[in-house]
């Protein structure tokens, strides 16, 4: 891949903490496309986790939508309803800069990420990010600063597109996309400053029911596409209603039994809750290896 000259990321890393500090394991869920359920998958990641005992920072750096962390707010005002104590992230909310200068703007807001991010880093055991889908500053430093990105897309050529182009006429894989490039630079540049890696995991999400040729198309585009650029793929969540339901509730499916829910727990719940669980297995977190899966 070349590199693209739009792409500024940071020449240092960001968020770093203390030595002798035992750091977060940050996971950035991102893609610049909305619509493909980054924050739904975003919320019940940092939910999971903290079903497993882990301290869990968040940060939904869509600054229009803030999907997130609305949802998040949600969540908070439904406990203070029902008196009861769901288990919560700690949540550090960013604004953007109001400097004219653009190259003073995105000092402001290179600084105010990277302290953010040391905050929770020093505080939580993972920091689960909702990157906005576009493409922005915040969005590029929390690439860069990730320990694990995880990219959901439908099973469609337009989701698909925002990965790598496709042949109209043989749907054979050409060139990767902008977005795929931003991704393959971040790991270039993690490499060789912090000798570290940053797992890349490719997610179908809202994934049909019914099979379709579109469908197989998307999923053998998909294997043919992490061989070339170096994206594990992972299982995703199937589109169910229920996911839409719980948002103003603020809730997720491993909250349905709680005291308060209004929701009816279902066999459909049940297979939903699997999804999840086989997004934490082949995720391999660290910290989670061996450690049963309490829902």
């Amino acid at each position: 891949m070349t590199k693209h000259p739009a792409f500024r990321l940071p020449s240092r890393p960001l968020g770093r903490v203390r030595d002798g500090v035992r750091e977060a394991h940050v996971v950035v869920v991102g893609n610049e496309k909305g619509g493909a359920g980054k924050s739904t998958v975003a919320m019940h990641l940092a939910v999971a986790l903290m079903r497993m005992g882990k301290t869990v920072g968040a940060m939904d750096l869509d600054l229009r939508q803030r999907t997130f962390g609305r949802y998040l707010g949600n969540r908070e005002r439904w406990c203070e309803r029902h008196g009861l104590g769901l288990p919560r992230p700690v949540e550090i909310a960013l604004a953007p800069s109001v400097q004219r200068d653009l190259d003073l703007a995105e000092q402001e807001e290179t600084d105010r990420f990277s302290a953010a991010l040391t905050d929770l880093k020093t505080q939580c055991d993972f920091v689960v990010i909702d990157a906005p889908g576009a493409d922005t500053l915040y969005s590029r430093l929390a690439h860069s600063s990730a320990d694990t990105i995880i990219t959901p897309v439908n099973d469609s050529f337009i989701d698909f597109d925002l990965l790598a182009e496709i042949d109209p006429d043989t749907f054979e894989v050409g060139s990767p996309s902008l977005y795929s490039e931003m991704v393959w630079e971040c790991r270039k540049r993690k490499a060789a400053m912090q000798k570290e890696s940053i797992d890349w995991v490719v997610m179908r999400n809202r994934i049909s029911m019914l099979d379709a040729r579109n469908k197989r198309r998307v999923g053998e585009g998909l294997k043919m596409l992490s061989q070339r650029i170096g994206f594990r793929l992972a299982p995703g969540f199937a589109e169910r209603v229920i996911y839409r339901e719980l948002f103003p509730l603020g809730l997720t499916l491993l909250d349905l039994t709680e005291n308060g829910s209004t929701v009816t727990f279902t066999m459909s719940h049940v297979a939903a809750r699997q999804e999840l669980r086989d997004l934490l297995i082949v995720l391999k977190l660290p910290g989670l290896e061996g450690q049963p899966i309490p829902f």
